[in-house]
């Protein structure tokens, strides 16, 4: 393959995957051609919309899930460091395209917050200890605190202290190098920068419908331009499916090996917000729990303070919830229609691997806001009903899969790239920690469907990322580096 001859790339979907692919692209490779297509008006609208998310900069400061405990008691902290180096690896970017001009105001898409975690029961209370015990001696956690003192917790957290009178152990643990994120923002930015360049268009309203791959294995992309009700042909040699929760089927429209037996188990997400000012500015950290046995990732609970578009607000769940609908702004049939012959056996395995997460989803369906007040309360003792009101958020599609480890049905929590066997097609599966990786994503995406290019791009990604290539998991010296330089670009200090 000629490296130097111009390719034509698609980009489907405008959301933080396909417009953090298409920035890193036209700094790589200015001379190829782009073209990313948005079903929607604007970008950034379905999962990566400020509102649909909660913003959380994913560095397992203060999330449970990433540190597992084993059957001996220990506590694996290797998940932990992977995601906080990865979201290292995301801030590196950002602060390129800060330094350079690609995108301006970091303020408006990123701002510091302490992380904490929080926990109730003697049980929580020992495992939380641990998790610290297991996280401080690593540099990447150095400067964590821990807890289980009343007052100190009332300290970090006066909101969720105030008003609490039981007499069950409680702790916290600590780390003020923890983010919110608008990853709406910074999508919309990033979608301006690629609109920016030289042979890259961004094109809204037009919805894909279907792939053909021709006989010189370049792919035609049938789209309707929604705008003006016409059918429209493009012609790719490298498709990137970044579509949300609308990735399943689209790349079963491709009708590649690897899009077979898979299918998707949509769950969507409510939160409570709060607006009241004088409650708001009571809290200031982002906040986990510990979730429910037999629930996944996602329904960890965390109260969040938010900082959107200049509005500061508070931001509690989510309340899981099963429904047809793929995207939120799709249609009740996704679901039926995902369905094929050759993932039937998988999808009905996964359910009935997983009947506590489809009861457990059912449940949260059928909350009230006072079935949702009550688990509030657990947080903020002295909630006010009038104080908070329901939104409901994006989808997160989770991965159902076939593998030799689990079986048929395995329900991936998770993010999966997914490619053909010639690298022509990438789709980009699962859900969360995904936009706070999404520059990891981009680079694994590099990785397997560029490999002729590795040692032409080196010299840029170094640029870009200057961590490529280095562990900052084992470098403390470059981890603290980096963080200073990354921390100086985004204004966090």
């Amino acid at each position: 393959m000629d490296n130097n001859s111009s390719k034509n790339i698609i980009l489907i979907g405008a959301g933080i995957m396909s417009t953090t692919l298409g920035s890193f692209l036209k700094n790589l490779e200015p001379g190829w051609n782009i073209k990313l297509f948005e079903r929607l008006d604007v970008s950034g609208n379905e999962s990566s919309h400020e509102t649909n998310n909660a913003g959380t900069g994913h560095a397992a400061l203060c999330e449970l899930n990433y540190t597992v405990e084993q059957k001996d008691g220990s506590i694996d902290i290797e998940k932990a460091k992977s995601i906080n180096e990865q979201f290292e690896i995301s801030k590196q970017f950002w602060s390129y395209l800060v330094r350079n001009n690609h995108i301006k105001n970091p303020e408006e898409f990123i701002r510091p917050l302490p992380h904490i975690s929080f926990v109730m029961g003697t049980g929580n209370v020992d495992f939380l200890k641990r998790r610290y015990e297991a996280l401080v001696p690593h540099p990447m956690f150095r400067d964590m605190e821990y807890t289980e003192d009343n007052n100190r917790i009332k300290e970090w957290i006066p909101l969720m202290m105030n008003g609490r009178t039981s007499n069950e152990p409680v702790a916290a643990s600590k780390i003020d190098d923890g983010t919110d994120v608008n990853f709406g923002e910074l999508t919309r930015k990033l979608a301006r920068n690629i609109e920016g360049h030289n042979n890259a268009s961004v094109y809204y309203r037009h919805e894909v419908l279907d792939f053909r791959q021709l006989e010189n294995n370049k792919w035609e992309v049938k789209i309707l331009n929604v705008e003006d009700d016409k059918i429209e042909y493009h012609t790719a040699d490298y498709i990137f499916i970044g579509a949300g929760g609308h990735a399943i089927p689209l790349l079963q429209k491709t009708k590649i090996p690897e899009s077979k037996h898979l299918g998707g188990f949509p769950i969507s997400g409510a939160f409570l917000v709060c607006n009241n000012p004088e409650v708001v500015g009571r809290h200031n950290a982002k906040v986990y729990g510990k979730e429910p046995y037999g629930t996944p990732p996602m329904t960890v609970p965390h109260l969040d303070r938010r900082y959107i578009q200049g509005q500061e607000s508070l931001l509690f769940g989510p309340f899981a919830a099963i429904g047809p609908k793929f995207l939120k702004y799709g249609s009740n049939m996704d679901l039926f229609k995902s369905i094929k012959t050759d993932n039937l056996l998988t999808l009905v395995s996964a359910g009935i691997k997983n009947l506590p997460l489809v009861k457990y989803s059912i449940q949260q369906v059928m909350m009230r806001k006072a079935d949702r007040m009550k688990e509030l309360r657990k947080f903020v003792p002295d909630a006010k009903d009038e104080d908070w009101d329901i939104h409901i958020a994006g989808k997160r599609v989770q991965v159902i899969k076939d593998t030799e480890v689990h079986g048929k049905g395995f329900i991936q929590f998770g993010t999966e790239v997914v490619s053909s066997e010639d690298n022509s097609v990438i789709a980009l599966l699962g859900e969360s920690p995904g936009a706070s990786v999404s520059v990891s994503v981009a680079l694994e995406v590099f990785k397997q469907s560029f490999p002729e290019y590795r040692d032409k791009w080196d010299t840029k990604l170094k640029e870009m990322i200057p961590s490529y290539g280095q562990s900052l998991i084992e470098n403390s010296d470059l981890l603290y580096d980096i963080r200073k330089m990354t921390a100086d670009n985004l204004e966090l200090k």
